[in-house]
């Protein structure tokens, strides 16, 4: 679910019991037993009926069948089903799964649901197509969809959530340039306050949008290594890198003269209004930190136009951090072996179909050999681009955290880092209780 807003509710990580009677299976598969040794040799020549379980609907779910008609251009003997499931995916697919009667194919979001599904043996290894997934994906992406040293799953669909969206009026008013550097970013921020418009628009009511911006601050900051150790609660919230990065968010948070509506009002303010704060030709904010989503939150209500009404840069750098991204995706994962299903999974991961959907627009590749050109505009081509690029590329944090700890209103790290956002110079007590919380949360 890349498009949307990223955090799903809680319920749906936890819901694998059998809700409803599940029929994922398809009854009259052909030449469907599991190969023995790799992919079919010629996609020409396998045949079968598969289906494929996923989130997206709407122009999502057609540009996906458009993906899918590639396909059978190549393989007419085989004839796939797409069924959306939209946010019931986990529930869906789970039940299926409890019942014997998976998909061949469904595409999660939630990296820690895959690795469920691998421990229940029921999400089959992709070892037949690690070479044509080690041409098109960097090696951070295979690392994430390795689970037990196999590949269980790849990400097909993208988010890039290291994105900062600002209103380009604010920005030439005050004279200023998208910074690159977080340093540059502070000095903007106070050219943009005395031109008269706040530089900040905080949806703080969402606790999420606080982890996002932790996360892209303790990625360059603290590293790859310590960010995965974290993710894993391996080493302590009170570690000192993670009081280095409440320091630095706090440059941002502490600046409350800077903040639209102040942190009172940052408190109050869901993430759809802080879009709205700066996508407006009268903006009561410069910039908003978020992912790649931004836009659609907005799309039938501004009248600002890409480029030249906003605009957006990468999130800057911050130390040896390089050219890192934080983001998350809806992955492939395979619950069928077959050599149709085989051949679909290799065509999928290619540049070929990523393509496809690439110049339809709303969709963001993670394979490293798709053309930035094809993006159909230029907005699309720095965000979407920069992910297949990536030097480093890491899921979002609290996503991969328990529910309690990192995907809870009112609870964990959404309102730990809400408390924060109130007392910013609180770095101490503010890692003791994410401290405290991930204990308890990872137990």
């Amino acid at each position: 679910m890349t498009d949307r807003i990223p955090k799903r509710a809680p319920a749906l990580l936890l819901t694998l019991a059998l809700v409803f009677a599940a029929g994922c299976g398809d009854d009259d598969k052909a030449n469907n037993k599991p190969a023995a040794g790799g992919a079919a040799s010629r996609t020409s020549d396998v045949s079968g009926n598969l289906e494929v379980v996923g989130v997206w609907t709407g122009a999502e779910q057609k540009s996906f069948q458009a993906v899918l008609d590639g396909f059978k251009a190549k393989a007419p003997n085989v004839t796939v089903k797409y069924r959306s499931a939209g946010d019931n995916v986990p529930t869906v697919v789970g039940t299926a799964v409890e019942g014997g009667r998976p998909p061949d194919f469904a595409t999660i979001a939630q990296p820690g649901l895959i690795e469920e599904f691998v421990k229940k043996g029921a999400a089959k290894p992709l070892d037949f197509a690690q070479e044509v997934v080690a041409a098109n994906y960097a090696p951070d992406f295979i690392k994430q969809g390795t689970v037990d040293g196999k590949l269980h799953s790849v990400v097909f669909k993208a988010a890039n959530k290291s994105t900062v969206w600002f209103n380009v009026k604010a920005f030439k008013d005050a004279g200023v340039q998208p910074p690159q550097t977080f340093d540059d970013l502070l000095a903007a921020a106070k050219t943009l306050k005395s031109s008269g418009t706040p530089a900040y628009s905080i949806g703080g009511a969402d606790g999420w949008t606080l982890t996002d911006l932790f996360e892209n601050v303790y990625l360059r900051q603290a590293g790859p290594e310590k960010y995965d150790q974290l993710s894993k609660h391996e080493i302590k919230w009170t570690d000192a890198s993670v009081k280095q990065t409440l320091t630095t968010m706090a440059k941002i948070l502490g600046d409350k003269q800077n903040i639209a509506g102040g942190t009172s009002g940052a408190l109050q303010t869901e993430f759809p209004v802080s879009v709205s704060n700066v996508f407006t030709s009268s903006p009561k904010a410069a910039m908003v930190i978020e992912g790649d989503f931004v836009p659609g939150v907005v799309a039938d209500k501004t009248k600002l136009e890409p480029k030249t009404g906003y605009d957006v840069f990468a999130f800057p750098t911050l130390g040896d951090g390089g050219n890192a991204i934080v983001g998350g995706g809806d992955s492939l994962v395979m619950f069928q072996d077959s050599p149709a299903a085989r051949a679909l999974f290799e065509y999928l991961v290619s540049k070929e179909a990523h393509e496809i959907w690439a110049k339809r627009g709303g969709f963001s590749s993670p394979n490293k050999n798709v053309d930035d050109s094809v993006y159909p505009d230029d907005i699309t081509r720095t965000t979407a681009g920069a992910i297949g690029k990536a030097q480093t590329f890491r899921f979002d944090m609290s996503d991969l955290a328990p529910a309690a700890f990192g995907g809870t209103p009112g609870q964990g790290e959404w309102k730990i880092l809400q408390d924060f956002l109130q007392k910013p110079s609180d770095v101490d007590g503010t890692a003791s209780k994410l401290e405290a919380a991930a204990a308890k949360a990872f137990k």
